[in-house]
């Protein structure tokens, strides 16, 4: 059982890493307009990304399973750790990375240097959401900062009572932005675990109406090291989100929360998805989708609808170098961390 927790140590500590980088962003826009206080941010985000990944974790980790599966434990622990390194660089520079990047990259080290087969169709559907999820959030952005701002003037709602709204729906739009975030990025964070340990855990049942699997009590350790990770080391990038692409409004922060949110939430909702599907509608694929792709593209979203001044495409060029470097830069560590595990430390790692 100790090897097994020195394992789940890598995946804890990118569960951390995520909490400190991804999981801060949902909140960033609130903290950044001082409409809510870091301590209440950290722990409502805590507690609802906990229960989106228990309750609704499942549906991206499957596609992240067809991408590499992982059997062995000491690769799933290099390949978690090689990711987690990658997001600890890029926070160190308060830079919101995407820890969905980091991890794919990984993967993709892994089967590089086991000799897997690249599975073209999954990557292909990962690599498109890294596109299409920043252009989606500006799009909501932009639809909702006209509807709010036009429902806003006829309404002549006086500013007080602004106030106290734009606070709740901050706190509401967080919440289920942080649900979100847990259900889709615990992929992530444990995916690459799901085949070699899930089965570590003995399955709980409580009667006939509740089963915690050995997969949920997996992502729960996770969920908790995210917690974990929001309140430790977030409020940098945090700030570099809420402030320093685009000084946003209290209202505009709370449009560009609940257009990432609905964004992340449409890529993990698999009763959503078996909805659209049941009725031959398009559908959204279930795929691990960066919070910080989606809130970025939210903020320059609202930017846009503004007439595009005072974007800050200085801070939007080093994002941008992040994103395009991490993959590159976690399937290179990977490699030569798997090949040192193999070959220095004996372990089997495919």
């Amino acid at each position: 059982m100790i090897s097994v927790i020195i394992f789940l140590s890598s995946g804890l500590f990118l569960g951390w890493s995520l909490g400190a980088n991804d999981a801060a962003n949902v909140w960033g826009t609130a903290v950044g307009t001082r409409m809510v206080s870091f301590r209440k941010a950290a722990a409502l985000c805590s507690v609802f990304v906990i229960l989106g990944a228990v309750i609704s974790g499942s549906g991206a980790s499957h596609t992240l399973g067809k991408l590499g599966a992982i059997s062995e434990l000491a690769g799933a622990f290099t390949v978690a750790l090689s990711a987690a390194l990658s997001v600890f660089w890029m926070t160190k520079a308060a830079l919101p990375v995407s820890t969905s990047q980091a991890i794919v990259g990984s993967i993709i080290g892994w089967n590089l240097f086991s000799g897997s087969e690249i599975d073209y169709r999954a990557l292909t559907k990962v690599v498109g959401t890294w596109v299409f999820s920043p252009v989606l959030s500006a799009v909501f952005a932009i639809i909702l900062y006209f509807i709010i701002t036009g429902i806003l003037k006829r309404s002549k709602i006086h500013l007080i009572r602004l106030d106290g709204l734009t606070r709740a729906l901050l706190l509401a739009a967080g919440a289920f932005g942080s649900y979100s975030l847990g259900a889709n990025n615990i992929a992530n964070v444990m995916g690459v675990f799901v085949n070699s340990a899930s089965g570590l855990f003995t399955d709980i049942s409580m009667g006939n109406l509740v089963k915690f699997t050995g997969v949920q009590q997996l992502f729960l350790l996770g969920g908790a090291a995210i917690a974990i990770g929001v309140f430790t080391y977030s409020k940098r990038v945090m700030m570099t989100v809420g402030s320093g692409i685009y000084q946003l409004s209290p209202i505009t922060a709370f449009i560009v929360v609940l257009s990432s949110s609905i964004v992340l939430f449409l890529f993990a909702s698999k009763g959503l998805q078996g909805f659209l599907v049941s009725r031959n509608l398009p559908s959204f694929p279930l795929v691990p989708v960066s919070s910080s792709q989606s809130i970025v593209g939210a903020v320059i979203g609202i930017g846009i609808a503004k007439g595009g001044r005072n974007l800050n495409l200085k801070i939007l060029g080093r994002i941008s170098i992040g994103w395009v470097a991490t993959p590159v830069i976690s399937a290179v560590v990977t490699f030569i961390a798997l090949f040192i595990v193999q070959n220095v430390f004996s372990q089997v790692v495919y």
